[in-house]
């Protein structure tokens, strides 16, 4: 929008009208003059400068600010992302079931040697192979002590400062599994495998120390939480979600694609495994919708958008 600027002689000053069409908003720079009718070499250079920031003020235009929630399915994403799994934790090789918060800083929720093995060995490989971190990149793991203790390797490999490691204190935690605390992991992973696929809502029964009973959707509504945070903070860089179980990625794969939850285990993630997160390829309508339904408790498992469906074509 163009700005006009104007200079009008009145007795013993000097006005400069400023103005911006078409909403005729002006600003007026008054210079005094001497005694004898002369200006100051501090009067002009003041009245220059003013006139100069506000011509320079009035033709920027802020880009209006965008942050929002994702939503799920997506084809596009301002950021490349990354999911690995933490390596394999000193609790997860004596085979023993640890989702309360309590422990995700204690040593036995720590890598253990063959962990560190499988970060040295297979993340990393992966990591080069896949193209990721080239340029630098962002490592986002939970605190739990395997997670951020895979991080720390990989920043130290990557010649990554420590200041590209972003700790994620709660929304990158193990999935809550309730009652099922201490008991045996693989019979716990079979046990929740069998009921996800018969419902994405079901919870474990709740336990008496605290652990929290999450179901798959409740771990999705984290996971949107932390995404939707580097989407808004970051545009254009590798993003690395470290988690220290499957769950947290499955669930992020599984929405992203618009596949239904109850199919979230065909993206497991192994310890020390990498995968970089793939988008949908369909084009889908993303606006709110509403589904008659006259009797609300029996709508629970109605599916509202056509997107969410089984999958078809996995990829390995």
């Amino acid at each position: 929008m163009p700005t006009t600027v104007t200079a009008r002689s009145c007795p013993g000053n000097v006005r400069l009208c400023l103005c911006n069409r078409p909403r005729s908003r002006s600003v007026r720079l008054v210079v005094k003059a001497t005694q004898d009718g002369h200006f100051s070499r501090r009067s002009a250079l003041l009245a220059s400068s003013l006139a100069a920031m506000t011509i320079s003020n009035a033709s920027i235009t802020p880009a209006p600010a965008q942050a929002s929630l994702l939503r799920f399915p997506a084809n596009s994403l301002n950021n490349t992302y990354y999911l690995v799994r933490a390596g394999l934790s000193v609790s997860e090789e004596r085979n023993i079931t640890l989702t309360n918060p309590v422990w995700k800083t204690g040593g036995i929720c720590g890598l253990s040697r063959t962990g560190i093995q499988q970060i040295i060995n297979e993340t990393l490989p992966a990591l080069k192979e896949l193209g990721a971190c080239e340029d630098g990149c962002w490592l986002w793991p939970s605190i739990t002590s395997s997670a951020y203790q895979t991080a720390e390797i990989l920043a130290s490999q990557l010649i990554l400062g420590r200041n590209r490691i972003v700790p994620e204190y709660s929304f990158l935690d193990k999935r809550g599994l309730g009652d099922l605390e201490d008991l045996p992991l693989d019979q716990v992973e079979q046990q929740v495998a069998d009921a996800d696929r018969l419902d994405a809502r079901w919870r474990p029964t709740p336990g008496t120390d605290g652990t929290p009973n999450e179901s798959m959707t409740d771990v999705l509504v984290r996971m949107r939480q932390v995404i939707s945070i580097t989407e808004t903070q970051y545009a254009g860089e590798d993003v690395l979600f470290i988690s220290p179980d499957s769950y947290n990625l499955s669930a992020l794969q599984a929405a992203l694609l618009g596949i239904d939850l109850r199919f979230h285990s065909q993206f497991a993630v192994r310890p020390g495994q990498v995968r970089r997160l793939q988008l949908s390829d369909r084009s889908f309508d993303d606006r709110p919708r509403q589904v008659a339904c006259p009797d609300p408790p029996q709508c629970r498992g109605l599916s509202v958008s056509p997107a969410f469906a089984p999958p078809t074509g996995l990829p390995p």
